[in-house]
């Protein structure tokens, strides 16, 4: 961990850290989460493929709204149609999971939306990844977009959802506003 850490920043290791060429997996943890759009909105990008072969897993750095809407039309190659579909099928899992009970029961790490489409405009999202998901004690719930703080359980699975949401609507209103789109 430290070294992928020296990677992308020799700067961040303390002193210590760098004494030790070593960082504990919580340090780590929280630090990847600042350097990426995770800690601001909730969510960030691993990596995609496109349709052509196209792959990247480069996105460590990807922080801001702006880097994540270039991301999302290159990965959708700018389509409205597929772009809709997502924002459709991601505005349906919001709701499934809003009404949930179980949903509001569970925490819910290490989660991930799959989205895949093709050429002939088929698209769809997928919920995978629940092997560190945990059900919560005494009858607790939880919301899904309250600020995490230690203890509280809080995931702000909702949160990366309507920034996503929120950032999909941003580039289909922008694509009617461009010619040819």
């Amino acid at each position: 961990m430290y070294e992928k850490m020296i990677e992308v920043d020799p700067d961040e290791p303390t002193a210590e850290e760098n004494a030790a060429k070593g960082i504990t997996k919580p340090r780590y943890m929280q630090w990847r989460e600042t350097i990426s759009s995770t800690a601001s909105l909730g969510f960030r990008i691993e990596g995609f493929k496109k349709d052509d072969g196209q792959s990247s897993r480069d996105f460590k750095t990807t922080k801001t709204k702006e880097q994540l809407k270039q991301h999302f039309k290159s990965f959708t190659s700018n389509s409205k149609i597929i772009q809709g579909k997502y924002l459709r099928r991601l505005k349906s899992i919001r709701a499934t999971l809003q009404s949930s009970e179980f949903f509001s029961k569970n925490e819910v790490i290490g989660s991930s939306l799959l989205f895949v489409h093709d050429d002939t405009n088929q698209a769809g999202i997928w919920m995978i990844d629940f092997g560190k998901t945990v059900a919560l004690s005494d009858g607790k719930t939880l919301d899904h977009r309250t600020a995490w703080e230690e203890g509280n359980h809080e995931d702000g699975y909702l949160t990366g959802i309507d920034n996503i949401i929120d950032l999909y609507e941003q580039l289909i209103n922008c694509n009617n506003l461009e010619p040819n789109s």
